[in-house]
């Protein structure tokens, strides 16, 4: 970051503060600065020029068509994976991790003739620019050296994890008739093996245009394909092909890279399609200069192939980082495994959720005290807001000068609005700053910017990553009641937040799942934020349950509980949970019912469905409970007697 403030400011005195608004004021300046001081790799159209225009309709927020705008860096040809492989010596590439320990590792120079084989055999298969290439896969290198060949010829990959069932994969591969798909015939977690064979078969089945499945092996297993129909091992698939220099397609900027989807909670998932050069110019800004990546760091995020976390950690890769990947669940075979394999691995950037860091202080591990954890430098959590209480752990429990980067942003825009900043301060519960190039506000309900005060997040200007369409939506109907009938012409997130005195950012939660008692806006991670704090909780959802007979449309706060295994929800209990909510937040923040459940549902990618639980709550059918990683847990909201009076 000190580096990039000299390089656009030259001899002048240039903050962060004046650097950010000229970002955000002046993007046809900023990204062009991103472009040649992350050196990307691209077609020379004469005269050292990479690209025509930089920009074309900036001032409309539109879907980016032809028509509408906004285009960015007009004639640029670039391929993805070409700038992700451009290193090939003997250092690093990926590490891999299960829950059984370190299993592979690639270097870059490996990992470059790996790709050239599977590129090569996906060629000879007939695969074209704008072919889809699916994955059904563990978070194995496999995933990521099929993502990078599929890219090197243009076509355009998508992926999901093996904890989705069949109709969660058929309702998102479905879509958009993947030509060949990638998959495991099974995969760990937890300590079990699951066999996939049966959900992949029946995918195949009901997606005619599937022509090939290509099954990885995992572990030290075989490439298992009985009973899946047109399986071909991954070695055979890729063994006759021929392994010469990787033939690197150069398309337009905006070409499509990746397929990413909605949590599809309230109906078929939403396919956004995310273009090449915008997603490669957002990562390499953010891993730059927000989270200061270099090539002797070691990269971990603990994600799956089905979150955009795993498409964001790929692209560490352009910096010559070491990526290491985990596969399995986090507290497997111990609730130490991963803070096992960042002192074995010296990871210097350690990814992960709020969710993770509040479980580690639950089990009151303390990894600064029980792991060499010198190498570590910056911890990242996203997911869900991160807690006040968890930015005292980290710096307590896990280490006092690492730099905490809570960060924010969304499948829809495969990068963030909000994020780190390692020239400035942390302040507790706070997101450090609105990233560059985003020009971010919080609404209130007049639609006025305002600070220090709860609002709707959105972006006023145009960005680089920002879909270039949704699958299957030639008008841009779709995409446009994603995020553009709230605010004409502005692009509404659907987050619940607050810009602080620093600059900084907190975020409440979700604007369609803010509680409104007696009329007051109020997120739900300000609850959670006090409930988790006790000891006896595990995890809570909060919803508002609309009163009966009430004409104002007033709601009643109703929390519900999942307790420590062996504890029962008792009056004291009861006390204990209002006392702390009230004592720290409000009296209307206090919950008028607190019930205790077995389990909370959750969505694939760990985050709380309140969605989910208000609707059982109210009657009212759940759309897509393939969404859902725990759709059974919805039974124990179904006509709760607590909630009849």
């Amino acid at each position: 970051m000190s580096a990039f403030l000299r390089y656009v400011g030259g001899e002048a005195s240039l903050s962060y503060a004046k650097l950010y608004r000229w970002s955000v004021l002046h993007p046809e300046e900023f990204w062009p600065k991103v472009w040649s001081f992350s050196g990307l790799i691209a077609s020379d159209l004469g005269g050292g020029r990479q690209w025509d225009e930089v920009v074309h309709g900036l001032e409309r927020m539109a879907p980016p068509d032809v028509k509408l705008g906004p285009r960015w860096f007009s004639g640029a040809r670039l391929n993805f994976a070409e700038n992700l492989l451009r290193y090939r010596d003997d250092r690093d590439a990926i590490v891999a991790w299960n829950e059984n320990g370190r299993q592979r590792v690639i270097s870059y120079l490996e990992l470059n003739a790996e790709v050239a084989r599977v590129a090569a055999a996906m060629r000879a298969h007939g695969i074209h620019a704008g072919d889809r290439v699916a994955g059904f896969l563990p978070n194995i290198p496999e995933a990521m050296i099929a993502m990078l060949a599929a890219a090197s010829l243009g076509a355009v990959w998508s992926s999901c994890s093996p904890d989705f069932g069949a109709q969660g994969v058929l309702d998102r591969f479905g879509q958009i008739e993947p030509r060949i798909l990638f998959c495991t015939g099974r995969y760990q977690y937890g300590g079990k093996e699951i066999d996939l064979r049966a959900r992949v078969a029946d995918v195949v089945r009901q997606i005619p245009a599937i022509e090939r499945v290509v099954v990885i092996p995992y572990g030290d297993g075989q490439a298992d394909g009985t009973a899946i129909p047109k399986a071909v091992a991954w070695n055979e698939f890729v063994g006759g092909a021929d392994t010469e220099e990787t033939v690197f397609e150069r398309l337009p900027f905006d070409h499509p890279l990746y397929i990413l989807y909605s949590s599809g909670t309230t109906g078929l998932p939403k396919c956004m399609v995310h273009g090449g050069g915008g997603t490669l110019l957002q990562h390499l800004k953010e891993h730059t200069l927000h989270t200061d990546v270099k090539r002797d760091d070691r990269v971990f995020y603990f994600t799956t192939c089905g979150w955009m976390m795993w498409n964001w950690l790929v692209s560490s890769l352009a910096l010559g980082a070491t990526i290491v990947l985990y596969d399995g669940a986090p507290f497997a075979p111990s609730p130490q495994s991963l803070w096992d394999m960042a002192e074995r691995e010296r990871i210097t950037v350690f990814g992960t959720s709020a969710k993770y860091l509040a479980m580690c202080e639950k089990h009151e591990l303390a990894p600064g005290g029980t792991h060499d954890l010198s190498a570590l430098r910056t911890i990242l959590s996203t997911g869900s807001p991160l807690a006040m209480h968890s930015f005292d752990y980290v710096y307590g429990s896990i280490k006092r000068d690492v730099h905490l980067a809570s960060i924010s942003g969304g499948t829809d825009i495969v990068s963030c609005f909000a994020g780190g900043n390692p020239i400035a301060p942390v302040y507790r519960g706070e997101i450090q700053t609105r990233a560059l190039g985003m020009a971010v506000h919080v609404f209130d309900e007049n639609g006025k910017p305002v600070v220090e005060q709860p609002g709707e997040l959105v972006c006023t200007r145009p960005f680089v990553s920002m879909p270039v369409s949704f699958w299957n939506d030639p008008d841009g109907s779709k995409y446009r009641a994603a995020y553009f009938e709230t605010y004409p012409n502005v692009w509404r997130h659907g987050d619940w937040c607050e810009l602080t005195e620093h600059d900084g950012m907190i975020i409440y939660g979700r604007s369609d799942a803010t509680l409104n008692p007696a009329g007051v806006r109020i997120g739900t991670a300000e609850i959670y934020r006090q409930v988790d704090q006790l000891p006896e909780v595990v995890e809570s959802v909060a919803i508002g349950q609309d009163i009966a007979g009430d004409a104002t449309g007033d709601v009643r706060i109703v929390l519900f509980v999942r307790l420590q295994e062996g504890l029962t929800l008792d009056e004291p209990l009861r006390a204990r949970i209002r006392h702390q909510i009230r004592a720290n937040t409000s009296p209307l923040h206090v919950p008028k019912k607190i019930i205790q459940v077995q389990d909370i549902p959750r969505t694939i990618s760990g985050k709380i469905s309140e969605l989910a639980v208000r609707d059982v709550v109210h009657g009212r059918a759940v759309k897509n409970t393939e969404a859902l990683a725990n759709p059974e847990a919805l039974r124990l909201f179904k006509n709760l007697p607590e909630l009849s009076s």
